[in-house]
């Protein structure tokens, strides 16, 4: 990439979904990338496990990129580096919690101990080439989360990551609105702030108003055994309940492969802290009543293998639902999954249990009233909002405007543009290829727009294989045809139909040998346009038909 005055931002993604975030900085010879998340498939992506980013821009520059800086620990913002880090292999930055919960998952994928780890504190100032970055304290839904100020010759760029205001936070200390407000009056070129609740007038509540519900719901109910579901990620969430079983003489019990993984390691690096004696394994659940024990789980958006799911499933190997139960959901669906977590919440319901999950949550973004404050602390030149759908960007351009920065200085950017910006101006020069790598199973990148278009015709129209065997020299009919159908028709019901169909079929075969064809190709074509004229014009229905020739001398 060649020398330039300005900088250039190319955000990767996390611009038009929740999601996937990853945001390159280039300016002179250097590059570095800010977080690299994946994002969960939508509904229209039948199979696929989840979606990464589209790294084509920073392979072509491989040369030229430095490191990976994380603003915190949640999987929209680093479940992408086990594969991208295979490509990439730079040094990663972040704070103490945030690199413990990287390791862990590379050490799934073996390939932490190849890894280089650079533990930073808030405060501390990273060179790498071309760029000094500053790691700044942040509240979030997971503790040791940070912003970042970038800085190279072009100016300094705020990048707040997820963040909130939260003046009691449950472990830590509140956000350093200080350090923003120093780096305001030093001067900076733009703010890439959080949108994910720039619809939400007022601020967010603080997390230890979470506590307070908890403590209700367990005086409320002493005779009942209680189930949490929440974010494994949610560490000050997990102490919450740790505190409140505590004080009511319950023991905990934590469920869930990526909840043990987590509280384990915060636990060994002081981020949480559970009394001796108080945590039981989940196989000696059975030794105690029920009104003495609560149980933290995965599975609040509904996942079908987390924990929580199971449960409702009656395929969990250890814990039965019973008449009764107490099961708090402790989470705000994600959009895309409120269909997955009412589901989840009605068979609950109708095992018997006695769900809550009102008031038992409370976000970890800022409100309109946060995002305005860090504004008036920065002061800004240009804005560019990050983190969220469209409608989410558009309503912090809007607060943006409000508080008087002019239309044309506030940039909504879609994933790939490339960005170009410095103190006379900013501007758009191109794109570069942004969209989303889907993973299914152990392929990345092999499933394409034209296998899900095959995938949701199958799951709607179902597949009917049409098998018969012809001489390759006469092009007579020798055997079949033989009919097969998945998802179509139920066989057992339809033997007429399938009659009348391989009747149409041979006809089709019969006017090809008496044609003297021996296009072999030309035959798949011909009964596949009969076969579907004859399903629509019986059933109006337009099954995927997939002719099998067979070659057969007589």
């Amino acid at each position: 990439m060649a020398n330039q005055k300005k900088l250039r931002i190319v955000p990767l993604g996390g611009l038009e979904q929740i999601g996937m975030n990853i945001t390159a900085f280039c300016y002179g010879e250097s590059i570095i990338v800010v977080d690299c998340g994946l994002a969960f498939p939508e509904d229209d992506m039948l199979g696929i496990d989840l979606v990464i980013p589209d790294i084509s821009f920073l392979r072509e520059h491989a040369d030229q990129v430095k490191a990976f800086f994380i603003t915190h620990g949640h999987e929209d913002h680093i479940g992408a580096l086990p594969y991208i880090l295979r490509e990439l292999p730079v040094p990663l930055y972040g704070t103490k919690l945030t690199l413990a919960i990287i390791r862990n998952k590379l050490e799934e994928y073996k390939m932490a101990d190849e890894q280089d780890f650079r533990v930073v504190s808030y405060g501390d100032v990273v060179q790498e080439g071309d760029f000094s970055v500053e790691f700044i304290r942040t509240n979030h839904s997971i503790a040791d989360a940070a912003a970042l100020a970038i800085t190279c010759k072009a100016g300094t760029v705020i990048h707040t990551g997820d963040f909130k205001v939260d003046f009691t936070p449950v472990f830590g200390t509140p956000i350093d609105l200080t350090r923003f407000g120093e780096l305001g009056k030093k001067g900076v070129l733009a703010l890439m702030c959080d949108s994910t609740n720039a619809l939400k007038p007022g601020n967010t509540m603080s997390e230890r108003t979470v506590g307070k519900t908890f403590d209700t719901v367990f005086a409320e109910n002493p005779n009942h055994r209680i189930i949490v579901a929440t974010f494994a990620s949610n560490v000050d969430r997990v102490q919450q309940i740790i505190n409140s079983a505590e004080r009511f003489g319950r023991k905990v019990v934590i469920e869930g492969r990526s909840m043990v993984n987590i509280v384990s390691t915060a636990q060994e690096l002081g981020y949480i802290r559970i009394p001796e004696g108080l945590l039981v394994p989940i196989e000696e659940v059975k030794n105690y009543p029920d009104n003495k024990i609560v149980l933290i789980m995965t599975g609040s958006q509904g996942e079908p293998m987390a924990a929580l799911s199971r449960v409702a499933g009656n395929t969990h190997k250890r814990v039965s639902l019973v008449p009764g139960d107490v099961v708090i959901i402790s989470s705000t669906p994600i959009p895309g999954n409120e269909k997955a977590v009412f589901k989840m919440i009605n068979v609950l319901s109708m095992l018997g249990a006695n769900v809550i999950f009102q008031d038992t949550h409370v976000s970890g973004h800022a409100n309109q009233e946060e995002i305005k404050l860090l504004y008036c602390l920065t002061k800004p030149k240009f804005a560019i909002p990050i983190h969220g759908e469209y409608r989410h960007r558009i309503a912090q351009k809007n607060l943006a405007m409000n508080m008087g920065m002019p239309s044309d200085n506030v940039i909504i950017l879609k994933s790939g543009d490339m960005l170009d910006i410095g103190s006379k101006g900013a501007e758009v020069v191109g794109s570069v290829p942004a969209h989303g790598i889907m993973v299914d199973g152990l392929g990345v990148g092999d499933i394409g727009n034209a296998v899900l278009r095959d995938r949701q015709y199958l799951s709607v129209n179902g597949i009917v294989i049409v098998s018969v065997a012809v001489d390759p020299e006469s092009g007579e009919l020798v055997s079949g045809p033989d009919i097969i159908t998945r998802g179509f028709v139920y066989v057992k019901e339809s033997e007429r139909l399938l009659d009348e169909a391989k009747e149409v079929v041979i006809e089709a075969c019969n006017r090809f040998t008496d044609a003297g064809h021996t296009d072999f190709n030309r035959l798949r074509s011909e009964i596949k346009s009969v076969l579907g004229d004859f399903f629509w014009k019986s059933m109006k229905r337009s099954p995927m038909i997939l002719p099998v020739i067979l070659e057969w001398s007589v």
